[in-house]
């Protein structure tokens, strides 16, 4: 064994004391190589792993900002010598998605589990040495200013080196100042600490299917399919699995705390999510001072970023109390069906598109009542075709799925086009009659040209054919292609934002684009085409959205303007023909997209060029 602590000079005390605390000395000090450098762990991680020593077999890095459990050297010999090729996570914080990991660990009695798709918990990491010798290659290649978290769970995944995480947490966060540039995230500790580390029971690794978790003020639950995790809202999960309506009459029956009652709302379901997924796994009940720990922990991961840790700390109680008890209804509550598609004999079929994008879409579809599969073609049975025609060539594919829908005698074709289609008009607002022939803009065209091979089959083989435009998409597996993306990914990656005069935007959450299309299947045909945005925002607001939801970064103003960039739409049509009108939070949606571009991208998204994300 030999390891490190990355420091920065300011801090040097601090690193040397962590490092005394093992008796064989086998610890360094690694200083940050840049002390006067703009703040980041990344640079001074390149050392710190890169200092394994000749005969090691594993090595391990702390961050000088922790508290280390009363016999965690010896403990750590044990887990190398038990499980020689996984990396392990020592600390989990209680703000992450792997905070819920932990909570279901503790609460079904495991002492470890597998990470979901997530940064690499990184304050106290142990990995293979010759896995640790290979971290700084890859960094100097792949990091492209990316967190070091971020840069290091992709590199264990292209090494295909699994993460399990110590439960409970035996490295503990120290309440100071963040150096590298983390102090606003707030008040940061463990999920679930123990002040000493106790011999292992088990090396059995629990793995989750569900996580429900609190984080930026919102309950959501990361939900596993195949080789995928969506990340939706708790509510919408507890409805598709039939318990929402039990929750509510729960939390009706409950006397309310003293909290916000965003708070009370938000932690009660992400309580109730996690009694559910606990009773699913185990019928024993739960260690009654475990539970209270971890409940102890939920409200400041989840408010960590919007409160004080005074407030936290005079609100923990109250959040408890309501969580034990939320989570005591969940582990009583049964799944039931449910509710019947709106549209049980219109089977939608929804083409096109990535596949995680079109997986996605077809299970909010479903959500909003229309039974839905998904699918690179129509599949026999469907009635309606939703066709995602991809940004980059929206042409491609339509040949083969309009096929296929006249094969199997489908009836109602909607393709989901994109506000692009307008690129080059100088209105200031569109209305869906603005297009009246082919665009002389070149993308503008393609697009053009997408919706006029889908209405010359409609005519053909009297289909009737809709068009959605919908403006730039926001969300998890949405295309790369719009501003909010790019900037996203420089704020991501250390690169500032240019703001360009006059330049305004429309955006349309995932689920709000869902929603608008079921809402036009559930109507009778009556326009053939529809334009659907959720909110507008100016430059500066659309900038001021990706710090607030990614990083904070710093922007200038360029010269000139975008000639290209489409102009506003109107979407009064849509709303009263259909009734539809925007629900989804975009703040949210901004932010979903945000961390599935730091945490979830790196299996299958190309980014553009500079921005750290492979093929």
């Amino acid at each position: 064994m030999t390891g490190a602590v990355m420091t920065h000079p300011r801090r040097a005390a601090a690193a040397e004391g962590i490092a005394a605390r093992d008796p064989l000395r086998r610890i360094r000090v690694v200083a940050d190589p840049d002390p006067s450098g703009p703040p980041t762990a990344l640079r001074t991680a390149n050392p710190a792993w890169s200092c394994v020593g000749d005969d090691a077999t594993h090595h391990v890095v702390f961050q000088d900002d922790v508290l280390i459990a009363d016999g965690f050297f010896p403990h750590l010999e044990q887990v190398a010598a038990a499980v020689p090729d996984e990396a392990v996570a020592f600390y989990e914080g209680w703000e992450g998605r792997n905070s819920g990991v932990v909570r279901l660990g503790a609460l079904t009695g495991a002492q470890w589990a597998h990470a979901i798709d997530e940064h690499v918990p990184s304050l106290a990491l142990m990995l293979p040495a010759g896995i640790a010798r290979g971290y700084e290659k890859f960094a100097l290649a792949h990091g492209g200013g990316w967190p070091y978290d971020v840069v290091m769970q992709r590199y264990l995944k292209s090494r295909g080196i699994p993460v399990r995480i110590a439960v409970p947490s035996t490295v503990d966060h120290d309440d100071v100042p963040s150096i590298a540039g983390n102090s606003t995230h707030g008040w940061r500790r463990a999920t679930y600490f123990s002040e000493r580390a106790e011999n292992v029971r088990t090396f059995a690794c629990a793995a989750f299917p569900v996580v429900p978790y609190y984080q930026y003020g919102e309950s959501r639950c990361a939900v596993r399919y195949g080789t995928r995790w969506e990340h939706l809202e708790t509510d919408r999960y507890l409805r598709r699995i039939g318990m929402l309506d039990q929750c509510d009459a729960a939390f009706a029956e409950h006397d309310a705390p003293a909290l916000p009652a965003a708070v009370r709302r938000q932690v009660w379901l992400t309580a109730f999510a996690t009694g559910a997924v606990v009773e699913g796994l185990t019928t024993a009940a739960s260690d009654p001072a475990v539970t209270e720990a971890v409940m102890d922990s939920l409200g400041p991961g989840g408010l960590c970023e919007e409160y004080t840790g005074a407030e936290l700390t005079e609100m923990i109680p109250p959040i408890r109390a309501l969580a034990l008890t939320a989570f005591a209804a969940g582990r009583t509550a049964r799944r039931t069906a449910p509710p019947e598609p709106r549209l049980p004999a219109a089977e939608v079929a929804v083409t096109g598109g990535t596949a995680a994008f079109r997986e996605q879409l077809a299970r909010l579809l479903t959500d909003a009542g229309c039974a839905t599969v998904p699918g690179e073609r129509p599949v026999p049975g469907a009635h309606t075709v939703i066709h995602l025609a991809p940004s980059h060539d929206p042409g491609h594919a339509l040949p083969d799925v309009l096929a296929e829908a006249r094969r199997h005698g489908v009836r109602r074709l909607v393709l989901a086009g994109s506000a692009a289609v307008y690129r080059g008009l100088t209105a200031r607002e569109c209305t869906e009659e603005a297009v009246t022939g082919p665009p002389a803009d070149a993308e503008a065209r393609s697009w053009w040209d997408a919706e006029q091979t889908c209405r010359d089959w409609g005519a053909r083989n009297g289909v009737p054919v809709q068009v959605v435009r919908f403006a730039e998409q926001v969300g998890p597996h949405a295309p790369l292609h719009g501003v909010l993306a790019a900037w996203t990914l420089r704020a991501w990656t250390r690169r500032p934002m240019e703001l360009l005069d006059g330049r305004r935007h429309q955006l349309v959450d995932h689920r709000d684009m869902a929603g608008a299309l079921a809402a036009v299947l559930a109507a009778p045909v009556r326009s053939t085409t529809y334009n659907v945005a959720s909110a507008r925002y100016g430059e500066d607001e659309l900038a001021r959205l990706v710090t607030d939801t990614a990083r904070a970064t710093p922007w200038h103003r360029g010269t000139g303007t975008d000639g290209a960039h489409p102009p506003l739409m109107s979407t009064a049509l849509v709303s009263a023909e259909t009734g539809w009108r925007p629900a989804a939070d975009l703040r949210g949606g901004a932010r979903a997209q945000a961390q599935w571009l730091a945490c979830d991208t790196h299996d299958d998204v190309p980014g553009p060029e500079g921005a750290g994300i492979d093929d």
